[in-house]
Protein backbone atom coordinates (compact mmCIF):
# COMPACT_ATOMS: atom_id res chain seq x y z
CA UNK A 1 0.00 0.00 0.00
CA UNK A 2 0.97 3.50 -1.00
CA UNK A 3 1.25 6.18 1.71
CA UNK A 4 3.70 8.89 3.17
CA UNK A 5 4.81 6.39 5.67
CA UNK A 6 5.92 3.91 3.47
CA UNK A 7 7.77 6.37 1.22
CA UNK A 8 9.84 7.47 3.52
CA UNK A 9 10.71 4.15 5.25
CA UNK A 10 11.81 3.12 1.88
CA UNK A 11 13.88 6.16 1.64
CA UNK A 12 15.94 5.15 4.40
CA UNK A 13 16.01 1.36 3.23
CA UNK A 14 17.02 2.69 0.39
CA UNK A 15 19.83 5.35 2.19
CA UNK A 16 21.24 2.09 4.37
CA UNK A 17 21.15 -0.04 1.11
CA UNK A 18 23.13 3.04 -1.20
CA UNK A 19 25.72 3.48 1.48
CA UNK A 20 26.23 -0.38 1.95
CA UNK A 21 26.29 -0.25 -2.32
CA UNK A 22 28.88 2.39 -2.25
CA UNK A 23 31.42 1.54 0.97
CA UNK A 24 31.85 -2.19 -1.46
CA UNK A 25 32.04 -0.32 -4.94
CA UNK A 26 34.49 2.02 -3.67
CA UNK A 27 36.46 -0.65 -3.07
CA UNK A 28 36.13 -2.35 -6.45
CA UNK A 29 36.54 0.91 -8.19
CA UNK A 30 40.35 2.01 -6.47
CA UNK A 31 41.56 -1.41 -7.47
CA UNK A 32 40.21 -1.15 -10.83
CA UNK A 33 41.49 2.70 -10.66
CA UNK A 34 44.78 1.81 -9.59
CA UNK A 35 45.90 -1.60 -10.90
CA UNK A 36 43.30 -2.02 -14.09
CA UNK A 37 42.03 -4.89 -12.86
CA UNK A 38 38.35 -5.59 -13.33
CA UNK A 39 37.94 -8.31 -10.07
CA UNK A 40 34.48 -10.23 -10.34
CA UNK A 41 36.05 -12.06 -7.41
CA UNK A 42 34.49 -9.03 -5.63
CA UNK A 43 31.21 -10.08 -4.49
CA UNK A 44 32.62 -13.43 -2.98
CA UNK A 45 35.04 -11.28 -1.13
CA UNK A 46 31.75 -9.62 0.31
CA UNK A 47 30.39 -13.07 1.10
CA UNK A 48 33.93 -14.41 2.49
CA UNK A 49 33.96 -11.14 5.25
CA UNK A 50 30.54 -12.36 6.62
CA UNK A 51 31.24 -15.89 7.25
CA UNK A 52 34.68 -14.79 8.68
CA UNK A 53 32.60 -12.53 11.10
CA UNK A 54 30.18 -15.24 11.71
CA UNK A 55 32.51 -18.00 12.89
CA UNK A 56 34.15 -15.26 15.19
CA UNK A 57 30.84 -14.81 16.66
CA UNK A 58 30.68 -18.35 17.34
CA UNK A 59 33.48 -18.06 19.30
CA UNK A 60 33.37 -14.88 21.06
CA UNK A 61 29.93 -13.89 21.19
CA UNK A 62 31.40 -10.40 20.35
CA UNK A 63 30.20 -8.55 17.60
CA UNK A 64 32.98 -5.90 17.36
CA UNK A 65 35.10 -8.57 17.24
CA UNK A 66 33.29 -10.40 14.35
CA UNK A 67 33.58 -7.21 12.41
CA UNK A 68 37.27 -6.82 12.94
CA UNK A 69 37.72 -10.85 12.27
CA UNK A 70 35.68 -10.70 9.09
CA UNK A 71 37.45 -7.37 7.80
CA UNK A 72 40.98 -8.21 8.40
CA UNK A 73 40.64 -11.67 6.80
CA UNK A 74 39.52 -10.41 3.89
CA UNK A 75 42.26 -8.11 3.52
CA UNK A 76 44.53 -10.72 4.08
CA UNK A 77 42.91 -13.03 1.43
CA UNK A 78 43.14 -10.07 -0.98
CA UNK A 79 46.89 -9.73 0.00
CA UNK A 80 47.90 -13.06 -0.40
CA UNK A 81 45.82 -13.38 -3.56
CA UNK A 82 47.49 -10.02 -5.22
CA UNK A 83 50.93 -11.24 -4.53
CA UNK A 84 50.17 -14.78 -5.27
CA UNK A 85 47.87 -15.03 -8.78
CA UNK A 86 46.61 -11.18 -9.29
CA UNK A 87 49.89 -9.22 -10.30
CA UNK A 88 50.82 -12.07 -13.15
CA UNK A 89 47.23 -11.30 -14.68
CA UNK A 90 48.70 -7.10 -14.49
CA UNK A 91 50.21 -7.46 -17.92
CA UNK A 92 47.99 -9.78 -19.62
CA UNK A 93 44.59 -8.90 -21.56
CA UNK A 94 41.98 -7.90 -20.21
CA UNK A 95 40.05 -11.25 -20.86
CA UNK A 96 42.75 -13.16 -19.17
CA UNK A 97 42.29 -10.95 -15.65
CA UNK A 98 37.97 -11.22 -16.08
CA UNK A 99 38.55 -15.11 -16.32
CA UNK A 100 41.09 -15.71 -13.53
CA UNK A 101 38.98 -13.42 -11.20
CA UNK A 102 35.99 -14.72 -12.07
CA UNK A 103 37.39 -18.22 -11.54
CA UNK A 104 38.84 -17.26 -8.01
CA UNK A 105 35.21 -16.17 -6.78
CA UNK A 106 33.90 -19.31 -7.68
CA UNK A 107 36.84 -21.01 -6.12
CA UNK A 108 35.85 -18.79 -2.77
CA UNK A 109 31.90 -19.62 -3.33
CA UNK A 110 32.28 -23.82 -3.55
CA UNK A 111 35.06 -23.95 -0.68
CA UNK A 112 32.45 -22.11 1.83
CA UNK A 113 30.10 -24.22 0.38
CA UNK A 114 31.94 -27.17 0.74
CA UNK A 115 33.03 -26.67 4.67
CA UNK A 116 29.94 -24.81 5.72
CA UNK A 117 27.46 -26.09 3.83
CA UNK A 118 24.69 -24.31 1.71
CA UNK A 119 22.46 -23.34 4.72
CA UNK A 120 22.46 -19.65 5.54
CA UNK A 121 24.29 -18.40 8.56
CA UNK A 122 22.76 -14.92 10.96
CA UNK A 123 25.05 -13.14 13.13
CA UNK A 124 22.52 -11.37 15.66
CA UNK A 125 23.26 -7.21 15.74
CA UNK A 126 24.66 -5.81 19.60
CA UNK A 127 21.78 -5.89 22.41
CA UNK A 128 21.97 -2.80 22.46
CA UNK A 129 21.13 -2.32 18.54
CA UNK A 130 18.29 -4.69 18.89
CA UNK A 131 14.52 -3.42 18.31
CA UNK A 132 13.33 -0.29 16.77
CA UNK A 133 13.94 3.29 17.09
CA UNK A 134 10.75 6.09 17.02
CA UNK A 135 12.08 8.86 15.20
CA UNK A 136 8.82 10.76 15.69
CA UNK A 137 7.89 10.58 12.23
CA UNK A 138 8.06 6.80 11.84
CA UNK A 139 9.17 4.56 13.46
CA UNK A 140 12.43 2.03 12.31
CA UNK A 141 14.85 -0.98 13.11
CA UNK A 142 17.63 0.38 15.18
CA UNK A 143 20.29 -1.88 13.73
CA UNK A 144 19.61 -0.28 10.30
CA UNK A 145 19.89 3.50 11.76
CA UNK A 146 23.19 1.93 13.57
CA UNK A 147 24.52 0.74 10.08
CA UNK A 148 23.93 3.50 8.22
CA UNK A 149 26.40 5.23 10.74
CA UNK A 150 29.21 2.62 10.83
CA UNK A 151 28.92 2.58 6.75
CA UNK A 152 29.51 6.52 6.52
CA UNK A 153 32.24 6.20 9.38
CA UNK A 154 33.78 3.75 7.21
CA UNK A 155 33.55 5.98 3.57
CA UNK A 156 35.22 8.34 5.77
CA UNK A 157 38.00 6.55 6.96
CA UNK A 158 38.31 5.45 3.57
CA UNK A 159 38.56 9.07 2.20
CA UNK A 160 40.78 10.39 4.64
CA UNK A 161 43.42 7.35 3.79
CA UNK A 162 42.95 8.32 -0.07
CA UNK A 163 42.58 11.73 0.21
CA UNK A 164 44.86 13.16 3.47
CA UNK A 165 47.48 10.61 4.05
CA UNK A 166 50.77 9.86 2.09
CA UNK A 167 49.75 6.63 0.93
CA UNK A 168 46.67 7.93 -0.81
CA UNK A 169 47.79 10.54 -2.29
CA UNK A 170 50.48 7.28 -3.93
CA UNK A 171 47.28 5.77 -4.74
CA UNK A 172 45.71 8.61 -6.36
CA UNK A 173 48.60 9.49 -8.46
CA UNK A 174 49.12 5.37 -9.60
CA UNK A 175 45.41 5.69 -10.28
CA UNK A 176 46.31 9.01 -13.10
CA UNK A 177 49.75 7.31 -13.79
CA UNK A 178 51.48 4.06 -12.84
CA UNK A 179 54.37 4.06 -14.27
CA UNK A 180 54.98 7.51 -13.70
CA UNK A 181 54.80 6.86 -9.82
CA UNK A 182 57.25 3.93 -10.43
CA UNK A 183 59.77 6.35 -11.87
CA UNK A 184 59.85 8.65 -9.10
CA UNK A 185 61.56 5.48 -7.38
CA UNK A 186 58.13 4.40 -4.98
CA UNK A 187 57.63 0.48 -5.19
CA UNK A 188 54.61 0.09 -7.05
CA UNK A 189 54.09 -3.53 -6.33
CA UNK A 190 53.90 -3.27 -3.17
CA UNK A 191 51.15 0.23 -3.65
CA UNK A 192 49.22 -2.19 -5.80
CA UNK A 193 49.57 -5.25 -2.84
CA UNK A 194 48.19 -2.18 -0.32
CA UNK A 195 45.72 -1.15 -2.57
CA UNK A 196 44.26 -4.94 -3.56
CA UNK A 197 44.04 -5.57 0.67
CA UNK A 198 42.25 -2.02 0.99
CA UNK A 199 40.09 -2.74 -1.33
CA UNK A 200 38.75 -6.33 -0.50
CA UNK A 201 38.87 -4.86 2.53
CA UNK A 202 35.92 -2.60 2.29
CA UNK A 203 33.55 -5.98 0.63
CA UNK A 204 34.66 -7.81 3.62
CA UNK A 205 33.93 -5.11 6.26
CA UNK A 206 30.83 -4.45 4.51
CA UNK A 207 29.89 -8.50 4.33
CA UNK A 208 29.99 -8.82 8.20
CA UNK A 209 28.17 -5.40 8.96
CA UNK A 210 25.45 -6.44 6.67
CA UNK A 211 25.50 -9.52 8.21
CA UNK A 212 22.61 -8.44 11.01
CA UNK A 213 20.34 -7.75 8.26
CA UNK A 214 20.71 -10.38 5.37
CA UNK A 215 21.23 -13.57 6.14
CA UNK A 216 24.81 -15.09 5.08
CA UNK A 217 25.16 -17.66 2.31
CA UNK A 218 27.48 -18.89 -0.38
CA UNK A 219 26.23 -17.04 -3.01
CA UNK A 220 24.62 -13.81 -0.55
CA UNK A 221 27.67 -12.32 -2.93
CA UNK A 222 26.46 -12.47 -6.69
CA UNK A 223 23.77 -9.87 -6.33
CA UNK A 224 25.74 -7.71 -4.69
CA UNK A 225 28.39 -7.66 -7.36
CA UNK A 226 26.15 -7.36 -9.98
CA UNK A 227 24.72 -4.01 -7.98
CA UNK A 228 28.03 -2.87 -7.34
CA UNK A 229 29.30 -2.87 -10.92
CA UNK A 230 26.01 -0.83 -11.77
CA UNK A 231 26.90 1.64 -9.14
CA UNK A 232 30.74 1.95 -10.45
CA UNK A 233 29.54 2.31 -13.88
CA UNK A 234 27.00 4.92 -12.62
CA UNK A 235 29.43 6.57 -10.41
CA UNK A 236 32.42 6.50 -12.86
CA UNK A 237 35.20 3.59 -12.67
CA UNK A 238 38.08 5.01 -10.77
CA UNK A 239 36.20 7.76 -8.76
CA UNK A 240 35.67 7.25 -5.21
CA UNK A 241 33.24 9.90 -4.71
CA UNK A 242 31.00 8.68 -8.19
CA UNK A 243 31.02 5.29 -6.22
CA UNK A 244 29.02 7.08 -3.28
CA UNK A 245 27.59 9.01 -5.30
CA UNK A 246 26.37 5.73 -7.56
CA UNK A 247 25.84 3.77 -4.82
CA UNK A 248 23.48 6.37 -3.05
CA UNK A 249 21.48 6.63 -6.77
CA UNK A 250 20.98 2.58 -6.94
CA UNK A 251 19.85 1.97 -3.32
CA UNK A 252 17.07 4.62 -3.88
CA UNK A 253 16.40 2.90 -7.27
CA UNK A 254 16.18 -0.46 -5.88
CA UNK A 255 13.79 0.75 -2.72
CA UNK A 256 11.73 3.21 -4.43
CA UNK A 257 10.67 0.80 -7.14
CA UNK A 258 10.29 -2.30 -4.79
CA UNK A 259 7.59 -0.33 -2.94
CA UNK A 260 6.14 -0.07 -6.36
CA UNK A 261 6.65 -3.22 -7.79
CA UNK A 262 10.03 -5.34 -6.49
CA UNK A 263 9.83 -7.29 -10.30
CA UNK A 264 11.12 -3.35 -11.98
CA UNK A 265 13.93 -2.83 -9.24
CA UNK A 266 16.87 -4.13 -11.17
CA UNK A 267 15.18 -3.14 -14.17
CA UNK A 268 14.91 0.06 -14.05
CA UNK A 269 18.77 0.07 -12.09
CA UNK A 270 19.44 -1.06 -15.32
CA UNK A 271 17.32 1.69 -17.12
CA UNK A 272 19.19 4.50 -15.48
CA UNK A 273 22.77 2.64 -16.39
CA UNK A 274 21.92 3.07 -20.07
CA UNK A 275 21.08 6.54 -19.60
CA UNK A 276 24.33 7.00 -18.00
CA UNK A 277 26.27 5.12 -20.58
CA UNK A 278 24.32 7.06 -23.45
CA UNK A 279 24.55 10.33 -22.24
CA UNK A 280 27.96 10.18 -19.72
CA UNK A 281 29.95 7.36 -20.82
CA UNK A 282 32.31 7.82 -18.36
CA UNK A 283 29.91 7.68 -15.64
CA UNK A 284 28.88 10.71 -13.79
CA UNK A 285 31.73 11.56 -12.04
CA UNK A 286 34.42 9.66 -13.91
CA UNK A 287 36.72 10.79 -16.39
CA UNK A 288 38.72 9.06 -18.89
CA UNK A 289 40.00 5.98 -17.74
CA UNK A 290 43.42 3.90 -18.85
CA UNK A 291 43.04 2.13 -21.90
Amino acid sequence: MLNWANFVSQLFNGLVLGALLALIASGLTIIYGTLGVLNLAHGALFMLGGYAGWMAYEYTESFLAAVAAGALFVMVVGIVTEQLIIRHFYARPAEDQLLVTFGLGIVCVEAVRFFFGSLSKSVPPPDSLVGITNLGFMVYPTYRLALLGIVTVALLALYFVLYRTRIGMIVRAGIEDAVMVDSLGINIQKVFMLVFGIGAMAAGFAGIVNAPVVSIAPDVGEAILVQTFVVVVIGGVGSFPGAVLGGLIAGEIISLTSMVNPAYSYIMLFVVMTLVLVLRPHGLLGTVGRE
